[in-house]
């Protein structure tokens, strides 16, 4: 059992029976992320109330953008919180501290580029999104603002997973919650009382941010934390640009790979219709329920996986490993069925449209198969990152996305039409759960074999 209270976290990283582990760090980020889910569910229920299809159809042809902003908070994001884990495991907390406050600075930094590059190119943006006639105007009033705000959408996401880097799961959600919270009560006060309709539904989407990442901001101010951010280190040193650089890049690229098929998905969706567009988002932002799950098993992988390579212990490696994929396929095949079942249901909830909901509940059946599989995979990634080995984490998004995804998009839905669409995800996501995971075990057991050689050298 741990000595001192403060050190728990340290001894779930560390010592607790892997099971338990996966779901002590699993478990409060998905209770976090179903509420966080909420952002995009609140702003599609929201919308959908203005009995508006475009609108509708708006909101989820601009997703792309805050994918954009994942990406690049993911960059530091992903990068420092995979060097911090790392430092705590090797017992250097002074780097782990250098990073973490680098990962502050560089967070805001890149935010204000990603905010003036995109108000340059906003047409060219929205154009490029796949926005049409009727659904040109709404995407950009929704663009606009979201882009205006990305300090507090890149800084809530970026913070967050610099609390899960050092154990600090709770903190960590206590954000999400409260931005949640913000935003469901900003939604119908901005929406319909301020008449705003889609231009509320993203402003209260960016104060809600706000609101989570000022709960970030305020737990390491008050000392809550096991690490504090200083100002002495605000000028990164090179070798920490360096390692955070080298494992956030193609974190990022990963991200970027994702909404570029996002985009492709899209493209392909309004050949059938713009109301087409409006069914796959409704069933895209259900099947993020799902989503949310394996993210939440995996980010919580994350901090294992790397405190436990920065300390040599291999076998705990892999027993997190093998405890976490089948903790993650039994939640997703349970979560699969009620999507099967009550996928009409379901897609009701945000649209009256009849047509609208056959086809939502039609792409929801096929996108369903995706979730035993996609959670190993996801898994297998982030260990990759959490190790600092972003070369195999970004192959596999590589395969994932350009080699198998896309090409599986333009194939099969030229060969069976929308059917077709649907289904490219479900068989990617098959193929890439065995190679992933042939790839991680065959990394780890390597390594531990190297560094077991190296320790006998005299």
């Amino acid at each position: 059992m741990p000595g001192k209270k403060t050190d728990k976290r340290i001894y779930t990283l560390s010592e607790e029976k892997p099971a338990r582990a996966v779901v002590r760090m699993g478990v409060p980020l998905i209770a976090g992320m179903f509420i966080m889910v909420l952002y995009n569910l609140v702003d599609t229920y929201f919308i959908g109330l203005t009995n508006d299809d475009y609108q509708l159809a708006a909101v989820n042809l601009a997703y792309p953008v805050m994918m954009v902003m994942v990406a690049v908070s993911n960059m530091v994001g992903t990068g420092a919180s995979s060097l911090i884990a790392r430092c705590l495991g090797a017992q250097d907390n002074e780097k782990a501290r250098q990073t973490l406050t680098a990962g502050f600075a560089l967070t805001v930094v890149n935010s204000l580029i990603v905010t003036a590059a995109g108000l340059i190119f906003l047409p060219a943006i929205v154009r490029g999104l796949g926005a049409q006639d009727n659904t040109f105007v709404y995407t950009g009033q929704y663009v606009r603002i979201i882009l205006i705000g990305s300090v507090f959408t890149m800084g809530n996401y970026s913070f967050g997973q610099f609390l899960r880097s050092e154990g600090s799961v709770n903190y960590s959600i206590v954000g999400m919650i409260v931005g949640t919270i913000v935003n469901i009560a900003l939604d119908p006060l901005f929406i319909f009382a301020f008449g705003m309709q889609i231009r509320g539904a993203a402003l209260a989407t960016v104060i809600g941010n706000a609101a989570g990442m000022g709960a970030s901001v305020f737990f390491y101010l008050r000392g809550k934390t096991l690490l504090r951010p200083s100002v002495r280190y605000m000028i990164p040193k090179k070798n920490i640009l360096g390692q955070i650089y080298w494992v956030g890049i193609p974190a990022s690229l990963e991200t970027m790979l994702s909404s570029a098929a996002f985009i492709v998905n899209n493209n392909l969706a309004v050949d059938y219709g713009e109301l087409t567009v409006a069914a796959m988002g409704i069933a895209q932002k259900l099947l993020s329920l799902g989503n949310y799950i394996y993210q939440g098993f995996a980010a919580g992988t994350q901090p294992l996986m790397g405190y436990n390579y920065g300390a040599g212990n291999f076998r705990r490696m892999k027993d997190i490993l093998r405890a976490g994929v089948c903790i993650v396929t039994g939640t997703e095949l349970f979560l699969m069925m009620a999507c099967g079942a009550f996928a009409p249901f379901f897609v009701g909830w945000f649209t009256e449209t009849q047509e609208v909901i056959d086809i939502g509940a039609k792409a929801l059946r096929s996108l369903m198969f995706i979730l035993p599989f996609v959670g190993t995979v996801s898994m297998c990634r982030m260990s990759f990152q959490a190790m600092g080995k972003p070369v195999y984490a970004f192959c596999i998004t590589l395969v994932r996305q350009l080699i198998l995804y896309i090409p599986l998009l333009l194939l099969l839905d030229k060969l069976f039409g929308f059917s077709g669409l649907v289904k490219a995800q479900p068989v990617t996501e098959a193929v890439m759960m065995t190679v992933s995971l042939a790839l991680l075990c065959r990394f780890i057991t390597r390594s531990e074999r190297e560094r077991s050689q190296a320790a006998d050298k005299p």
